[in-house]
């Protein structure tokens, strides 16, 4: 399957001033705006950057508008790369870990938690295993807070999904709209 994506970035709020249209990765946003205060998912699902090359805080968007930085619980108008998520399954599957290395307590599902303490028992978690889809952990419960995107794969310590500690309040599937 074929993913199609388009995102347009804005200088300003509520959809104004110089803009940037993309249809794919981006390493560098800098050179085509300088700041982003919104933005329109008009296609697929995007993972953005503050830091150039794929690095510093995630923020996973799929389609809709977003008239402030506000709406996609950014920290602040930094922007700096962007890149389209592909995932060709539409299945979703997870495995969670008490401890590092798929040890102590686990826990399987294929769907979105809010709440994660509504069904782990654990403030943090250590280890993940994505069996199919594409994930987001968010630090705390009703999807808020730092975002971490999670792919096909395993992931041994919170370090790896590039989190700083392994606190983790709710998971959701990116699930591409379009």
């Amino acid at each position: 399957m074929e993913c199609t994506g388009k995102i347009v970035f804005y200088e300003e709020k509520n959809f104004k001033g110089l803009h940037y249209e993309c249809s794919g990765d981006c390493p560098e946003l800098n050179s085509h705006i300088q700041h982003c205060n919104s933005l329109r998912v008009e296609g697929g699902a995007w993972v953005l950057y503050e830091r150039p090359q794929y690095l510093g805080y995630q923020y996973v968007l799929m389609r809709g508008e977003y008239p402030d930085y506000q709406s996609w619980n950014g920290f602040n108008d930094t922007i700096r790369s962007c890149r389209l998520i592909r995932h060709p399954s539409s299945m979703h599957k997870i495995r969670i870990y008490e401890h590092p290395d798929f040890s102590g307590q686990m826990i399987e599902f294929s769907d979105d938690m809010p709440n994660l303490m509504d069904r782990w028992r654990y403030r943090d978690l250590h280890s993940a295993q994505v069996q199919d889809g594409v994930w987001v952990f968010y630090e705390h419960s009703n999807y808020r807070g730092r975002q971490y995107l999670l792919e096909k794969g395993e992931y041994r310590r919170a370090a790896e999904w590039g989190a700083l500690h392994p606190a983790v309040g709710s998971i959701r599937r990116v699930v591409d709209s379009s």
